[in-house]
């Protein structure tokens, strides 16, 4: 089943598509039971520090230690969102502390939100209103960089060239 708006797919550094193992992405997470089992296993040092995040085409939300690449983690796959997530531990239940969309891998767009909301919905898992911290990403039309935007200074850090005010990373529909 595929849900969800734009896909993104892998436009980072060519080598790290060797992180990829077929069949050994990032641990889906489907369900209460299944992040409940995940979680378990974890370290206080692993909770300490946020995950890696993928949410695939089939509206599912698989995660991954840290310094896991964010292709490894998607199985290599085209995705909805990425980034990293951080959990905390409330009275009821396991929340999201911290979320962003930062995979400079993925480079998605701000919009990709809502169907981040709704892998951890069916997770039953509490969340934010929306990503605790937004990466901007953009593509130089000039020199075809990826550029992360900072304080809302659309200007490309490789050439000095004006960015798109829209996200145009992957220019591939």
């Amino acid at each position: 089943m595929t849900t969800g708006g734009r896909r993104y797919r892998y436009v980072g550094p060519i080598e790290l598509t060797a992180t990829v193992r077929p069949g050994r992405g990032g641990c889906p997470i489907g369900s209460a039971a299944e992040f409940g089992a995940w979680i378990a296993k974890r370290s206080a040092a692993e909770l300490a520090e946020p995950f890696t995040f993928v949410v695939g085409v089939d509206g599912v939300l698989r995660l991954a230690p840290r310094r896991s690449e964010h292709v490894a983690c998607a199985g290599g796959d085209v995705v909805l969102s990425a980034g990293e997530i951080s959990f905390v531990r409330e009275p009821e239940r396991w929340a999201v502390s911290e979320v962003s969309n930062h995979s400079t891998g993925y480079c998605p767009d701000v919009t990709s939100w809502p169907d981040v909301a709704r892998a951890l919905d069916v997770v039953g898992l509490g969340r934010p209103s929306g990503f605790t911290y937004e990466v901007v990403f953009r593509r130089c039309l000039v020199c075809q960089e990826h550029n992360i935007v900072r304080e809302d200074d659309f200007v490309c850090v490789f050439c000095g060239s004006e960015l798109p005010e829209s996200w145009n990373v992957d220019s591939t529909p």
